[in-house]
């Protein structure tokens, strides 16, 4: 038995695994944000009501493990960033703790049992708050140790005119430090941003993309431009990993016919060719973070 963790800035969510389609989830705890040893004791409570001893602690989270220093950065629970996490949980709980990036842990269950089953190379996308993804080859994440594998939306690419006619496009500045990023153009927060630069128009995501159903002019504009944004860097990650199925998540999967024009797009410029959707919506819609932190735990054992 695995005890998997989902961990945010708001709640850890708990789960006891046997088998991939066999998740026990035991619902939602405050996360500590400034309390390691509260933090510590969360994670204790978890496995303690397990019943037994469990094989492993494996945890999805929303951050990255240094492959340098194996410390975490976790910028929105102070409490554990720039700890080395694995080796001061290991010891706290007297269990092997595994640790992977929520995108990573997307792309683990997609692979596992989501829309990439059945694929050696798959690249899970994340289109939401934030623009990242990770890398599932033979069933195994390409960064196990951590790293920044996969985060396809930071780096100073986007492209400045876009669209047909070319309509010119701001290099915005990311989150992550940089001008120019994907994650700054095509996250949720991004497509208002370029909305708002297209049209003048203040509108959420959601709305946005409702309008654009409903094929209206300026919103239409908006997601042609961001559409063609978007392809080009992945059709690149297509080339580069040979992926062969790349689901979505994320808020802005929840419009299947952006899925399916990004999808369209991609296809359109990448070197391999597919008579299939290349670019699909994800299956794993609900607790993709748990799953994935249940196919970390059970891939130690090999039955993944």
């Amino acid at each position: 038995m695995i005890v998997c963790f989902d961990i945010g800035g708001t709640a850890i969510k708990g789960a006891y695994a046997t088998a991939a389609d066999a998740i026990e989830t035991v619902g939602r705890l405050p996360t500590p944000l400034d309390d390691f040893d509260a933090f510590v004791a969360t994670l204790q409570g978890v496995i303690e009501r397990a019943g037994e001893r469990p094989e492993c602690v494996a945890i999805s989270i929303a951050g990255v493990i240094d492959v340098e220093t194996g410390n975490a950065i976790v910028a929105n629970i102070p409490c554990i960033n720039g700890r080395p996490l694995k080796a001061e949980l290991e010891a706290q709980l007297g269990l092997p703790v595994l640790i992977a990036n929520d995108a990573d842990s997307f792309a683990l269950a997609e692979a596992g049992i989501g829309a990439g089953r059945g694929h050696r190379v798959v690249f899970g996308i994340i289109l939401g708050t934030g623009v990242g993804g990770g890398l599932v080859v033979d069933g195994h994440l390409i960064n196990a140790d951590g790293g920044f594998a996969g985060e396809w939306g930071h780096g100073p690419i986007a492209a400045t005119e876009a669209g047909n006619p070319p309509v010119h496009v701001p290099r915005l500045r990311c989150g992550c430090g940089q001008t120019g990023c994907i994650d700054a153009i095509c996250s949720a927060r991004g497509i208002e941003r370029l909305h708002a630069h297209l049209s003048g128009e203040q509108k959420n995501s959601e709305a946005i993309l409702a309008d654009w159903v409903e094929e209206r002019k300026e919103a239409a504009r908006t997601v042609e431009v961001y559409i063609d944004l978007l392809a080009g860097p992945l059709a690149l990650v297509t080339n580069v990993t040979g992926a062969s199925i790349m689901p979505v998540g994320g808020g802005l999967s929840n419009v299947p016919q952006l899925i399916s024009e990004i999808d369209r797009a991609v296809r359109s410029r990448i070197l391999r060719r597919f008579n299939r959707p290349l670019v699909v919506r994800a299956e794993c819609r609900l607790e993709p973070g748990l799953i994935g932190a249940a196919m970390l735990g059970l891939s130690r054992r090999g039955d993944s």
